[in-house]
């Protein structure tokens, strides 16, 4: 925000300047005159030779009109009023740069968080380890990743067991079960035991650094933003040209042609947009809703297409107990009682949505003992004076979990999906179903969304087909695709963008921040993922509430209807009072004086877009 000040100083001098220049010329002073033609030919040679380089190049954009102005008012020798166009010009620009200005610290936060170093082994038995750069790890390494470390690059376990974090990778909260033969993507992270992995890639060439290279690309390769105001331009400035040509071939006086671009001066279009935009912007985070940039809330107000994630955006991003599938003798409750006493020993993902489960059924949990954790694998304790075992399927029956494998009444068996199992005494008691579950209020924000004419809408996951299938159906989008890697990501969002498509892209992930980045704006729900995604987005939301996607998109076009109001009624005004000038009714500083008085309307009118509305 520091930034964004910085960068209204420069109108600052240039307000004492014409303010002086009023009070000395209210006395009549000729030196006056003089300071304030030398501060006009200062303060105007820049604007007028960024406008004459941009015609060279082909642009022509708000400030034509503005730069005829003051080189009217130079060759007129009337400074006052040519530094009153200067100011509004310069003044423009700088709400512009404050409603606009920031550079993208995505790629710096993916860098930052990139493992730095590797611990190498001569030999998958040896016990000393050498520290190394992850830049000095070569194919065919066998490298240690301890509990708590990132995976430094691509690779196969070679020695080893335990629970990997994938959530950068592919978004899914549900840790990756690594064994000896897993391969493992750099970027994921190692949770419970300790692992050898034999590397597969440099590290510049594996999937962290793929994604970091997504980003960059993407935001270097992003559409320019077509600004509101130079859509109206186009034809304003030709227009002013020809009042202009009119007036001087009907009167032969300079001075009508200098009042005509005066009051002609496109301050409508240099101060109404950036001033509902920061209205706006201000607006969206009264609700919570960060946008990062200016641009960001005009693209918002034209999205079509919405692309979603799944895990952590669609849904609530990590696992909860979905059933608890008993065999007889046994009880729902009972299992979850012996289940929830055991799992609350333990700092497992599943534990603890084991005991979440017991403590939202209030639950009364009994002393544990004797606890044994395998990482990765399963915890067993003596409950009650009962040995309990809660694990995976093949832990439990090679640890004495009797009929582990087999489809008992009313237990899982092969079904597809995340479970645990549960043996008691020796003997397999029933599972443990564990599933995401959809975020509250994503089905009514889906059916807001198409209320405002955003028909399409996709969800892209690196979860399973089978799953992103399944939540597709709960909440009726038709377009679901499934186990998508970030490049997968990118490629559809950018092919929709390419096909004309004004997407708006919603993640929580760092595996996200790519698609982000390609889509024509990016919003990042920033209680889950946060960091790298947020950076990498265009608008942030704080918090869990999904409900404020359709709020942003709200915003926007609130905030753009109520700059187009603006642009057309100053517009309006402003040709009202070319028409005067060119008659000879205005002249040059009572036509700066009479534009000032427009543009008071048009701020006022576009600071509405700062108002909370029912």
């Amino acid at each position: 925000m520091k930034a964004s000040r910085e960068s209204l100083r420069p109108a600052l001098p240039l307000v004492w300047l014409v303010a002086g220049g009023i009070v000395a010329l209210s006395a009549g002073s000729v030196m006056a005159q003089r300071v304030l033609f030398a501060g006009l030919v200062i303060a105007g040679a820049p604007l007028v030779w960024r406008t004459v380089r941009a015609a060279l190049a082909g642009e022509f954009a708000t400030d034509m009109v503005a730069s005829l102005a003051v080189v009217a008012a130079m060759i007129e020798f009337q400074p006052l009023a040519g530094l009153v166009v200067v100011l509004m010009q310069t003044g423009g620009e700088a709400l512009e740069a404050y409603a606009q200005g920031r550079a993208s610290d995505a790629v710096r936060s993916l860098e930052e968080k990139a493992p730095r170093r590797a611990h190498r082994l001569a030999r998958v038995t040896d016990n000393l380890t050498q520290e190394i750069d992850v830049g000095d790890i070569r194919v065919g390494d066998l490298l240690l990743v301890r509990p708590g470390e990132m995976i430094p690059c691509d690779g196969v376990v070679v020695q080893g067991r335990s629970q990997v974090d994938v959530s950068q990778i592919t978004g899914e909260p549900m840790p990756l079960a690594a064994d000896v033969g897993s391969a493992l993507s750099s970027g994921c992270s190692n949770l419970d035991g300790a692992l050898t992995i034999r590397a597969t890639a440099l590290a510049r060439d594996s999937q962290y650094e793929r994604i970091v290279e997504l980003v960059r690309s993407a935001q270097a390769h992003k559409a320019p933003l077509q600004r509101l105001a130079d859509e109206y331009a186009r034809w304003f400035t030709p227009l002013t040209l020809a009042v202009c040509a009119i007036a001087w071939f009907a009167s032969g006086d300079a001075s009508r042609v200098l009042a005509v671009l005066v009051v002609a001066t496109p301050c409508p279009l240099i101060l109404a947009t950036p001033v509902a935009i920061i209205g706006g912007i201000n607006r969206a985070a009264r609700k919570l809703i960060i946008v990062r940039t200016g641009g960001a809330l005009e693209q918002l107000a034209g999205v079509d297409t919405v692309v979603f994630d799944k895990t952590g955006t669609l849904t609530i991003g990590r696992p909860a107990v979905s059933s608890i599938v008993p065999r007889a003798p046994w009880s729902r409750r009972e299992l979850l009682v012996l289940a929830a006493s055991v799992e609350g020993r333990s700092g497992h993902l599943l534990a603890r949505s084991v005991v979440n489960a017991a403590a939202d059924e209030h639950v009364a949990l009994e002393a544990a003992t004797e606890i044994e954790e395998a990482p990765g694998q399963g915890l067993r304790g003596v409950v009650g004076g009962r040995v309990v075992q809660v694990g995976a399927r093949s832990w439990v029956h090679a640890n004495g979990g009797a009929n582990g494998g087999a489809n008992g009444s009313g237990a899982a068996g092969d079904a597809p999906g995340l479970r645990a199992w549960i043996a008691v005494d020796g003997a397999v008691a029933g599972t443990i179903e564990f599933a995401d579950q959809l975020r509250p209020g994503i089905i009514p924000l889906l059916a807001e969304l198409r209320a405002l004419g955003i028909e399409r809408q996709l969800i892209l996951s690196g979860d399973s087909a089978v799953h992103t299938a399944a939540i597709a159906a709960e909440v009726g989008i038709a377009d679901a695709r499934g186990e998508l890697l970030p490049a997968g990501k990118v490629d559809t969002v950018r092919a929709l963008v390419a096909g004309g498509a004004r997407v708006l892209m919603v993640g929580d992930g760092t595996n996200d921040a790519p698609a982000l980045s390609a889509a024509t704006v990016g919003l990042a729900l920033a209680g889950h993922g946060g960091g790298i995604t947020a950076q990498a987005a265009d608008a942030v939301i704080l918090g869990d509430d999904i409900a404020r996607v359709a709020d942003a998109v709200r915003i926007g076009r609130r905030t753009m209807r109520i700059a187009r109001e603006s642009i057309v009624v100053g517009l309006g005004l402003s040709g009202l009072a070319m028409i005067a000038a060119a008659t000879g009714h205005v002249a040059p500083v009572a036509g700066a004086v009479l534009q000032e008085v427009i543009d008071v309307g048009v701020i006022l009118n576009a600071l509405r877009a700062s108002r909370d509305i029912a």
